[in-house]
């Protein structure tokens, strides 16, 4: 078996439409063979032909409101000035709404309309004109006529109408059932000890939920270790069981990757290699005319694989063609640099700001899975520009609603757990709003601020010549604009080091001995400039310190390289190094603020969050988290006149 380790760099959309033709071609997209199933457990389904009312409806004239059926032409000549009087059982009768219209009637008078005299008596003071407040036969469906078309996804009104219209069961095309292969020798089930090397297998878990929306039928197999006689075993097994297979790993151009190569052997490989990022060693083939594609391992190269090659083969077998995301124009809120001749698929953070809806970038690596869990949309940068520039207008696939992007609070700046709290008492109090809080360091925040793309920013800016925290550089950076300080907490800020602390670091000063490797914070970020103080205080250059220009965007990050065994040490808040149990060696306790421009102090974007902070449950919350004080949490710490 030769490994064929030859990537294409076929553009996206001519590789779509390639392959979608060669499937077509080859009769793998037409649907199977129609089910009767009942109208009931129709929803979600789409229909194998059109559905036609077996009765009326309503079946029979029928009263539309509580009153008296008349013949109209008993009634004409009634006014105000010459009213009219009938008898009931002579020439009309009392009805309540869905009675059977009674024989010889045509109208009914609402009995608000109607002043019983006496007896049977009644008088009218206006005339009924014919089928007045009648339901005819047929108002709403009548007999033969098409309720739904064929190729039509069922919904729930959809439900009402066919059984209003007499019908108890349909036809519907069978879900495709999509053969979910994962493989990978390091891969084991969620929910086993992990050792080093091994790799949680959740990527099916996630095709499985994705397939089942779109109305296809998932069929998971085991964990396929890297052998091709064993992958090529189970491969055979799926494409005789399903009508579509997915195999998840193994598609790029390692000596373990065997995909490519056994789509080749077994049947026919349209591409290797697709202009986009990330997921460009996608693979589009065919064995024994049906579709197997074969997505790469990291998760979000593989759901934007599904999204772009699997979604279309679904909805494709049920008859249909798949939904485009709705979109909506936003503000880049920094630059975006993008690699000519690749497509690349940026996931942002949106919020609405003031009437600018800005889109902010967050994290691009293929393996970071929540970066999709944290995105609120999807930029496309075509793969003949080389980016956006800050402030460029951009358009955005919209992952969630356009209304709660608009009910989201853009928080842009300096990192702190305790917004990871704020944002979930936040939706627990008010489900409609969200808190979209994107790193980018205290500087950041401020500059964002000053661009308008931010309701506010989170800041711990230490002014070395007085003391105090942020002021002097919102006076610098913010001199024309109206600004307001909210203090959300005190913390300690230190060393965080391994469990244990092996190597005996004390205090910023050992972070230059020799055999001590360091974790930095990104240029603009309050922390990092908290150490470049202490340095210059005790005298070291920052030069001698083994790791200074390596740079991490949260203190969680830092504390993961720590744990990790990567870095000796990294200045990060004391929060981070008890979420992952590591030693941490406190250097001071520094004020961090939500710095606020004055006319959003009283939108609901920050109204809200004040109101969280004067929450008990979230005050226990995060001093809970360690390292926090709450002394002045929701206290407007300072004002610009």
């Amino acid at each position: 078996m030769k490994r064929d380790i030859y990537l294409s760099e076929r553009p996206l959309e001519e590789a779509l439409r390639g392959y979608l033709e060669m499937i077509r071609s080859a009769g793998a997209l037409k649907p199977g063979k129609p089910q009767k199933i009942p109208v009931q457990e129709a929803a979600g389904r789409v229909t194998a032909a059109p559905v036609y009312a077996a009765n009326s409806s309503p079946h029979y004239h029928a009263s539309a409101m509580d009153g008296i059926a008349v013949r109209s032409v008993d009634t004409f000549g009634a006014s105000e000035k010459t009213p009219k009087r009938l008898r009931l059982g002579e020439n009309a009768v009392m009805v309540d709404t869905g009675d059977p219209l009674p024989d010889g009637c045509d109208a009914v008078i609402m009995i608000e309309d109607v002043d019983i005299v006496g007896g049977d008596e009644f008088e009218i003071v206006s005339a009924a004109t014919p089928w007045q407040h009648v339901r005819v036969i047929g108002e709403d469906i009548v007999a033969t006529e098409m309720i739904i078309p064929a190729n039509h996804r069922v919904r729930p009104i959809d439900i009402g109408g066919m059984l209003a219209g007499g019908v108890t069961e349909i036809f519907v095309h069978p879900a495709p059932r999509v053969g979910l292969i994962p493989t990978g020798t390091e891969l084991v089930p969620p929910g086993s000890d992990l050792k080093p090397g091994d790799i949680v297998e959740y990527n099916t878990g996630m095709f499985a939920s994705l397939v089942e929306e779109w109305g296809g039928r998932p069929v998971r197999y085991g964990i396929v270790p890297d052998q091709y006689d064993q992958l090529r075993k189970q491969v055979e097994k799926a494409v005789e069981e399903c009508d579509i297979v997915l195999i998840n790993a193994g598609s790029s151009a390692g000596r373990e990757d065997f995909t490519a190569a056994l789509i080749g052997d077994l049947g026919t490989v349209y591409t290797h290699g697709v202009a986009i990022k990330p997921g460009k060693p996608v693979i589009l083939g065919m064995i024994r005319g049906k579709p197997v594609v074969g997505v790469p391992g990291y998760p979000v190269s593989a759901i934007l694989g599904m999204e772009l090659f699997v979604r279309p083969l679904v909805y494709g077998k049920l008859g249909s063609v798949a939904p485009a995301r709705p979109r909506v124009d936003a503000l880049a809120s920094r630059k975006i640099v993008s690699s000519l001749g690749v497509e690349e698929f940026v996931r942002v953070k949106l919020g609405q700001v003031g009437d600018k809806v800005i889109a902010t970038p967050i994290s691009r690596g293929a393996g970071v899975i929540m970066s999709l869990i944290r995105a609120d949309g999807i930029l496309r940068v075509p793969r003949l520009s080389e980016g956006f520039n800050a402030g460029e207008r951009v358009p955005v696939e919209l992952l969630r609603p356009l209304e709660e992007v608009r009910e989201t609070t853009v928080i842009i700046g300096s990192h702190d757990i305790a917004l990871d709290v704020l944002a979930n008492y936040l939706r627990v109090i008010h489900p409609e709003a969200s808190l979209s809080s994107a790193h980018v360091g205290s500087l950041g925040g401020l500059a964002a601020l000053k661009r308008g793309e931010a309701h506010c920013a989170g800041t711990h800016l230490l002014d070395e010549e007085t003391g105090d925290y942020n002021v002097s550089y919102i006076r610098r950076l913010l001199p024309d604009r109206k600004m307001v300080l909210v203090n959300l907490v005190y913390r300690e800020q230190g060393l965080i080091v391994a469990k244990g602390n092996p190597k005996g670091i004390g205090g910023v000063r050992d972070l230059a001995r020799e055999g001590i490797s360091y974790i930095n914070r990104q240029r603009g970020a309050g922390t990092r400039i908290l150490l470049d103080f202490k340095l210059r205080e005790t005298g070291i250059d920052p030069q001698k310190i083994h790791g200074y220009e390596r740079e991490e965007y949260t203190h969680m990050a830092v504390a993961a390289a720590v744990a990790s065994g990567s870095a000796d040490a990294g200045m990060g808040i004391r929060a981070a190094a008890k979420a992952l149990d590591l030693d941490f060696v406190s250097v001071v306790e520094e004020r961090y603020d939500l710095c606020i421009p004055a006319e959003y102090m009283d939108t609901p974007h920050i109204a809200r969050l004040l109101e969280v902070m004067q929450m008990e449950e979230f005050r226990t919350a995060v001093k809970d988290l360690g390292g926090y004080d709450l002394r002045d949490c929701g206290r407007i710490m300072w004002e610009s006149s």
